[in-house]
C-alpha cells in the first residue's frame, strides 16, 4: 500500500470449504461395515484392464450378465454376498486428486505385474503412488497362463523394493491369476475381503451422503453426468447435492450396466444425473438440506476459486521451501527425479542418498527415466512441498502449464553438479543453525545494594567493551559461572541507559538474580546463528 499498490494473495488455509460444513454422524450403534474400494494399477500392458473385464463378466454385482458397456470408471462386483467397488481409472488419479484434497477414497490398491515381463517402470510408479497414499498393497501377478510365467521373478524384484511376499516372510499378499482363464481370481476376491476385514470399514448409512466424484462428463440428452462413490450416508433419487462449483436435484441414478438404482449406500459406487455443470474428478460431492444451501455453497466456491487464479499460486517455489525449512518445519525434502538415461538417473539417485546426515535426508517419492509427466506433477501437487527435478530433459508446454496450475516447482539441469548444489543449499536450510557467541563486555561489581520491591542492584564499572540493558549475561565469581540471565535494568547515575560502555560507572539488575556479591564479574554476550551447510 506504501507504493499505491495492493497485492492480493489467497492463502489456502482460507479456502472456502463446505466439506468441513458436513458432519459425519459418528453414532457408533448406526455405523455398518461399507463395501470395499479397491483401485487396480500396473504396468500399461500388464493386464489390469483385462483382469477387471473378467472380474466384472464373471461376477455383476445385480446377478445379470452382460457386456460390457460405456467406460463409467467405477465398477460393482459381489463375492460371497457381498459387494465390492473396483476403480479404473486412466493414470493415477484415483490418489493424486483425492489425496491433494485430503479424502484418499481408495482402500486397497491392486498391482498387477505379468508373469512374463516383471516389475517396469510403471510397475515402480503405481507402488510409490499406493505406498505415498498409506494404501495396502495387494500384488496380481497376471498372465500365469503362458509358458513363460515366471512368479518368482517377479517376488524377487519386488521384493528388492521392499515389498516382500507373505510367503517369504513379508507382509504383502501376492496371488498368481490369468486374466485369460480366470485362473486365482476368485483367491484374489477372497483377499481382498479379507483385508477388508482387517481394515474394518464402516460408516453411517444413515446421514447425509458425503461422494468421490471418480469422472465427469456431458451426455447428449442427460445433461452432466457423474460417477461417484460414496463414503458416508446414502444417497437417494430426489437428493439436494453439491459438488465444487456443480449443484442440482439427483434426477436419476444407474448402475455400470445402465441399470436403475433408487439408493446409492456407503462404499458402493453409481452413475447420477442432475448436477448443474460437469464437477472435477477428485471433488467431494456432499447431500444437503435445501437447494438454496447447496447453490450457495456452489457460489462462494466459485468466488473462491476465481480469486485463487487472480491470484498468485499457493503452492510453494523454491524460496519459499527454503523459508520453510528454515521455519524447521521439514526435516525431508521431498523429490521426484526424472532423467534421460537409466545411467546418469541412478548415479544422481545414489548421489542424493548420500546428502543426508542425523537430521535431514533427501526422500525421492518417485524416480524415472523419460520426460516429466501430467503423473509427475499430479503426485508432486498431492505430496506437500515436493519439486520435480529433471536432467537433461526439457517438461513440455502442456506438463509445464499443468506444474503452473497446479503450483508445482520444476527445476531442470544439464550439469549433475548444479543439481546437488541446489539440492544442498536447500537442505542446508533445514539444519538446525549453529549458534556462536560474540563477547559484547564485561563489568566488575563493586557495590551491591537491595532496593525493596525491585531486588539487587549491582554498582559496577564497565572494564571491557559494553554492557546493553536486554543483552544476555554471565554472573561469574572466581573464575566460575553462577548465574545466567538477561540484563533486566541499566542506569547511569538515576537516567535509564541503553548501553554502557568501557571505563564508564553503572546500576546493574539481573532479571531472577539475587545473589551479586562485591567482586563478581559481569559478562555480557549475544548469541549469533548461522547457517548450517553439508
Amino acid at each position: 500500500a506504501e507504493f499505491g499498490i495492493e497485492i492480493n494473495i489467497i492463502n489456502e488455509a482460507d479456502e472456502f470449504d463446505y466439506v468441513k460444513d458436513y458432519e459425519e454422524e459418528i453414532d457408533e450403534k448406526d455405523l455398518v461395515t461399507r463395501a470395499p474400494v479397491i483401485t487396480i494399477m500396473g504396468h500399461v500392458d500388464h493386464g489390469k484392464t483385462s483382469l477387471l473385464d473378467y472380474i466384472r463378466k464373471s461376477r455383476v454385482a445385480s446377478g445379470e450378465a452382460g457386456g460390457i458397456t460405456q467406460h463409467v470408471g467405477a465398477y460393482m462386483v459381489e463375492k460371497n454376498g457381498r459387494k465390492i467397488t473396483f476403480i479404473d481409472t486412466p493414470g493415477h488419479e484415483a490418489f493424486t486428486a483425492m489425496r491433494a484434497r485430503g479424502a484418499s477414497i481408495t482402500d486397497i490398491v491392486i498391482i498387477v505385474v505379468a508373469a512374463d515381463d516383471g516389475v517396469k517402470p510403471q510397475t515402480k510408479e503405481a507402488i510409490n503412488h499406493a505406498k505415498a497414499a498409506g494404501v495396502p498393497i495387494i500384488i496380481a501377478i497376471n498372465k500365469m497362463d503362458k509358458e513363460a510365467a515366471n512368479p518368482d521373478m517377479v517376488k524377487t524384484q519386488l521384493a528388492e523394493m521392499e515389498i516382500m511376499p507373505v510367503e517369504w516372510g513379508g507382509s504383502y499378499e501376492f496371488v498368481g491369476v490369468s486374466a485369460k482363464t480366470g485362473m486365482g481370481i476368485e483367491d484374489l476376491l477372497e483377499i481382498v475381503l479379507l483385508q477388508a476385514d482387517i481394515l474394518e470399514l464402516k460408516a453411517n448409512p444413515k446421514s447425509f451422503a458425503k461422494a468421490s466424484i471418480i469422472e465427469s462428463s456431458v451426455q447428449k440428452g442427460r445433461g452432466a453426468v457423474a460417477t461417484i462413490i460414496v463414503q458416508n450416508g446414502t444417497l437417494t433419487v430426489g437428493s439436494t447435492v453439491v459438488a465444487g462449483e456443480a449443484y442440482g436435484k439427483v434426477r436419476a441414478m444407474s448402475d455400470d450396466q445402465g441399470k436403475a438404482l433408487k439408493e446409492i449406500k456407503p462404499g458402493e459406487c453409481g452413475v447420477i444425473v442432475g448436477l448443474s455443470e460437469v464437477a472435477d474428478a477428485g471433488e467431494i460431492l456432499i447431500a444437503v438440506k435445501t437447494d438454496k444451501e447447496a447453490r450457495e455453497y456452489a457460489n462462494k466456491r466459485h468466488e473462491y476459486n476465481r480469486q485463487k487464479e487472480l491470484s498468485k499460486s499457493t503452492k510453494v517455489s523454491i524460496d519459499e521451501l527454503g523459508a520453510k525449512i528454515k521455519e524447521g518445519n521439514l526435516k525431508a525434502l521431498p523429490v521426484i527425479l526424472k532423467a534421460d538415461v537409466q545411467g546418469s538417473l541412478e548415479a544422481l539417485k545414489a548421489s542424493l542418498e548420500k546428502l543426508r546426515n542425523d537430521e535431514i535426508k533427501v526422500n525421492i517419492i518417485h524416480s524415472g527415466v523419460g520426460g516429466i509427466t501430467q503423473s509427475d506433477i499430479e503426485l508432486a501437487s498431492a505430496s506437500e512441498n515436493s519439486i520435480v527435478l529433471g536432467f537433461n530433459i526439457r517438461p513440455t508446454g502442456e506438463v509445464k502449464e499443468r506444474a503452473k496450475d497446479k503450483g508445482v516447482e520444476i527445476k531442470t539441469y544439464n550439469v549433475i553438479y548444479n543439481l546437488l548444489d541446489d539440492v544442498k543449499a536447500l537442505l542446508g536450510g533445514m539444519m538446525s543453525p549453529i549458534i556462536s557467541e560474540e563477547q559484547l563486555g564485561q563489568a566488575e561489581i563493586r557495590q551491591v545494594i537491595n532496593v525493596p520491591k525491585i531486588g539487587q542492584i549491582a554498582g559496577c564499572m564497565v572494564t571491557e567493551g559494553v554492557i546493553n540493558r536486554g543483552a544476555k549475561i554471565r554472573l561469574i565469581r572466581d573464575g566460575v559461572v553462577v548465574y545466567e540471565g538477561n540484563v533486566s535494568s541499566l542506569k547511569r547515575f538515576k537516567d535509564d541507559a541503553k548501553e554502557v560502555a568501557k571505563g564508564y560507572e553503572c546500576g546493574v539488575g539481573i532479571e531472577g538474580c539475587d545473589d551479586m556479591r562485591v567482586g563478581d564479574y559481569i559478562e555480557s554476550y549475544k548469541e549469533v546463528q548461522e547457517q548450517a551447510s553439508l
